[in-house]
């Protein structure tokens, strides 16, 4: 999912689109406590849904 597209207003994920790290796509989500994962699970979300949009 590119970034901009991505509605993640707490600040968790990062633009890492032209960082040239290894992985799978433009964004890099980071958690750090338990607390945060209900909030990272709604961002994965997001883009499932894009995803799945995207191959209808």
């Amino acid at each position: 999912m590119p970034f901009p597209e991505l509605d993640a207003p707490k600040g968790l994920a990062k633009n890492v689109a032209d960082l040239g790290r290894w992985g799978n796509g433009d964004v890099e989500l980071g958690v750090a406590s338990l607390e945060e994962v209900p909030y990272a699970l709604g961002l994965i979300r997001q883009s499932l849904e894009r995803q799945l949009e995207e191959e209808s």
